[in-house]
């Protein structure tokens, strides 16, 4: 016999099944809780991850299982600025040669500049990344990609040196980069200068990457009502990138959180 289209013991199974407590109820509003804190970005893996760092050991087949049920699907998944503008200047060699492991921070910075296009204006981004833990450590916004954007940024980024911190701070060879007067305050700092290779984006991968989270999880992942509130925002999101999401290469910490475990333990 059966029940509604279904054989009668799978039914009375099921009938069950709704009388039992959920053992998974906890786990589930912890879940639910940092997905919700992180606006959807994380996915099942950096989820298990968050729950590890709040003492709950999860099998991320679990995780992953219980989001499905939930209905929680990680929301993530711009345009490129190209600065290169002929031969002028002078090009540095490609000294990090996609070696993006730092032994410490303020050893291996890179930067780039990416374009937004908002409500019919656009928008250029100058961060400096370090390869260390992967924190931005300084940023500019311009509505035009003059030298100054570049400049500022580096005289926000010397502030982090410290006395004896031997730096390298690789770019593509766009043109901000191959200015006399960028090479100089790099020479003045004492920092050598290292270039990717003409049209070859993997040379700095680690910012190409960053630009494609921060695009996938912030540009088309919010609405905004201005370009101001576009600054705004993009101020959170950089903080929020740095302080607190995780990442597994970091042992589960975020950035700063890595940065500064590193420098207590050392």
């Amino acid at each position: 016999m059966k029940l509604a289209g279904i054989p009668r013991s799978t039914y009375y199974y099921w009938v069950q099944q709704l009388d039992k407590p959920d053992k998974d109820a906890e786990l589930k509003t912890l879940i639910q809780e940092i997905y919700d804190e992180h606006k959807g970005r994380y996915g099942y893996r950096r989820i298990r991850d968050e729950l590890r760092n709040r003492g709950h050991i999860v099998n991320h087949k679990k995780v992953q299982r219980i989001m499905k049920d939930l209905g929680l699907k990680c929301m993530v998944r711009m345009k490129k600025y190209r600065s290169y503008k002929g031969e002028e200047g002078k090009v540095a060699p490609n000294i990090l040669n996609r070696d993006f492991k730092a032994e410490q921070p303020n050893q291996k910075w890179v930067t780039d500049i990416t374009e937004f296009k908002l409500f019919g204006e656009k928008l250029y981004l100058s961060p400096m990344l370090d390869l260390f833990n992967g924190e931005i450590i300084a940023y500019t916004l311009g509505s035009r990609p003059t030298y100054s954007l570049v400049s500022d940024m580096l005289d926000q980024s010397f502030i982090r040196l410290t006395e004896g911190d031997e730096l390298m701070i690789h770019s593509d060879q766009g043109w901000h980069y191959r200015m006399e007067k960028y090479q100089l305050k790099l020479k003045k700092n004492n920092i050598t200068q290292s270039m990717s290779r003409k049209g070859n984006c993997y040379d700095n991968a680690v910012i190409e990457n960053f630009f494609g989270i921060l695009k996938s999880e912030f540009l088309y992942y919010t609405e905004f009502d201005s370009i101001e509130h576009f600054k705004q925002e993009l101020k959170e999101y950089i903080d929020y990138y740095n302080h607190k999401r995780i990442k597994a290469k970091l042992k589960g910490m975020s950035p700063v959180q890595y940065r500064t475990h590193a420098l207590q333990v050392a």
